[in-house]
């Protein structure tokens, strides 16, 4: 089902063809000036400019061509050539039919759906997540949503950091700081039986702790970092009591990130860590060689990815270090190879900090160089900062890191201070007050990011966020529930929705509205960008404000009351439909 804009191209494009211009430039756009027409086309210029005609008489003839349209109320020209067109309220309440008979809400699905994986989140074992996190977790539950919801078939990846020196340096302060975590782990090591229940007492919150202390000292002393050393190597060949101890910090962080990744919204298919690739290394390694991809340079394993016309040179992706290990690099490009034997996947996408841009350009180039995929099948989807007030990124008063957790409370507290303050959700009881809450406390958070285009770097601002007014998630939330409550006393009425007629000017603006739905979701879709549906979802909820405002829903006559009711529906399910993209729950009242 073909939006107006759509529907209105391939006329206007028709019409140039009929006249020998050629039919690209017909294309419609949205009129720049909705006062007056719907849509305009400004290819006659285009044309004209091309051919050494004038362009008024040229749109005057593509006019006269689309005079016999009967979805067409007015076709006129502006200034230089500009063609301006108006629908007919028949026309918009046909659209406007259409999409609220339709279960995807006059939205269409890709031509041909693709396999796509999503790697996102970016999570490490024994880390709780931090305001750094925010932004690749909300982004990139998005673009899965919205993916998905276009018809492809998609996995998120949460990509859990969970392998490395890092795990050897907190297993080594675990066994110093618990003499019965010590024992335990050195009989598992020596092939005996043991008493692992010091391993259930290790929290993420000690995890959290260690981990800095460990990391400190290791910089600081060589034996402290050749023991981490000895112990990491003694994990990677599976050390009975080491892997038990690394197995508890894994489980215990996890259970811990998917209760806050739950809380904001977002959701993993796969929680595959650094550790599920490590089998893959040594033969992959191996393969990279018998390639001739591997290069030795002072005592390292090398892949020289930088091309021809770079305009600056890449380093090269470094495989083996100086010592023998693998790098962080080489995980990735063993992820790469995992997922293709796993998932094949036609696309993966990277939703990571955009400063990692290199890093993954390296990792790609030596991923197509071996074959494991083929030129564009890897993007990387970057992102700007989350910045404080001063302009850098936010921290805590203190200067610290802000845990993803802590936010999301502040969040919470502040969204319900701000019902209070609305003297909404007065009546309720305290547990759906709650929920109410902790709704508009991820609408703030959410739809703050998503409203940006992704690639740039925004303030974070908690009393604008999480305000009931103004282009803000809360904002979006009321404008949903007013539409609910207006549907419940009309059930309460025994009033039902009807055929949908158009007439007046907020009527003629929703619909329009409605109808943009698949624009917003194209380009969205197309540049990896969901502040495109934040957009929508934000006019949408304009235009019903000024339709609510100017058309009598419940008062009017019965065939009006009927029409505007099902409009009042079909907004809802469209707004709900592009929240939920955006990954943002509705609730029932406030």
């Amino acid at each position: 089902m073909s939006d107006l804009k759509g529907a209105l191209s391939e006329a206007v494009e028709a019409a140039f063809a009929g006249l020998g211009l050629p039919p690209e430039l017909g294309r419609v756009t949205a009129s720049d000036r909705p006062d007056l027409a719907d849509f305009q086309s400004n290819g006659a210029l285009a044309a004209a400019k091309r051919l050494g005609r004038n362009p008024r008489e040229l749109a005057a003839a593509v006019a006269e061509a689309l005079a016999g349209d009967a979805r067409l109320a007015a076709v006129e020209i502006a200034g230089p050539g500009f063609i301006n067109l108006k629908l007919t309220d028949a026309a918009l309440a046909r659209r406007a039919q259409d999409i609220a008979d339709d279960p995807r809400l006059g939205a269409s699905a890709v031509a041909q759906p693709r396999r796509v994986l999503v790697d996102y989140g970016g999570p490490n074992v024994a880390k709780p997540m931090h305001v750094g996190h925010l932004r690749a977790s909300i982004i990139g539950e998005s673009i899965k949503r919205l993916y998905r919801f276009r018809g492809d078939t998609v996995l998120g990846d949460a990509h859990f950091g969970d392998w490395g020196y890092q795990m050897g340096l907190l297993i080594g302060a675990a066994m110093d700081e618990s003499p019965a975590v010590a024992a335990a782990v050195e009989a598992l090591n020596a092939g005996g039986e043991a008493d692992t229940s010091a391993f259930d007492a290790v929290t993420l919150a000690d995890l959290d702790r260690l981990y800095p202390e460990a990391a400190a000292k290791g910089k600081g002393d060589a034996d402290y970092r050749d023991r981490a050393r000895k112990i990491t190597a003694g994990l990677q060949d599976r050390r009975p009591g080491y892997f038990a101890l690394w197995q508890r910090f894994r489980d215990v962080t996890q259970v811990a990130l998917q209760r806050d990744f739950h809380a904001l919204g977002v959701d993993f298919d796969l929680w595959k860590g650094e550790s599920d690739v490590e089998d893959l290394i040594d033969p992959m390694v191996a393969e990279l060689d018998a390639k001739g991809l591997l290069v030795d340079d002072q005592g390292a394993r090398i892949i020289r990815v930088a091309r021809d016309g770079d305009k600056r040179e890449l380093p090269p992706l470094l495989v083996v270090s100086s010592e023998g290990s693998a790098m962080y690099g080489t995980t990735d490009l063993a992820t790469i190879l995992d997922r293709k034997r796993a998932f094949d996947p036609d696309l993966v996408i990277y939703c990571v900090d955009q400063r990692q841009a290199d890093h993954f350009e390296i990792v790609f180039r030596a991923a197509y160089l071996a074959g494991y995929a083929t030129e564009g099948q890897l993007q990387h989807v970057g992102f700007g900062t989350m910045n404080g007030t001063d302009g850098k990124p936010f921290k805590t008063r203190e200067g610290g890191v802000l845990k993803l957790a802590d936010m999301i409370e502040m969040t919470r507290t502040k969204a319900r201070e701000r019902l209070h303050e609305a003297g909404l959700g007065e009546n309720l009881p305290a547990d759906e007050f709650e929920d109410i809450a902790g709704k508009v406390a991820v609408a703030a958070l959410k739809f703050a990011d998503l409203q940006n285009f992704r690639g740039t770097s925004y303030v974070f601002d908690l009393d604008r966020f999480t305000s009931f007014e103004g282009k803000t998630g809360p904002y979006l939330l009321y404008q949903a529930v007013r539409v609910k409550s207006v549907l419940r006393r009309a059930a309460e009425e025994g009033v039902m929705p009807g055929p949908i007629a158009v007439a007046e000017p907020t009527e003629r603006e929703l619909v329009l509205t409605l109808d943009a739905f698949e624009t917003a979701l194209a380009e969205a879709y197309d540049r990896q960008a969901p502040n495109a549906v934040a957009e929508h979802a934000y006019r949408l909820s304009q235009a019903f404000s000024k339709f609510y405002a100017a058309c009598p829903i419940l008062q009017a006559e019965p065939a009006t009351r009927a029409s505007r009711l099902a409009l009042a529906q079909t907004t809802l399910a469209q707004l709900e439909r592009a929240l939920d993209v955006l990954g943002i729950a509705v609730p029932e009242r406030m």
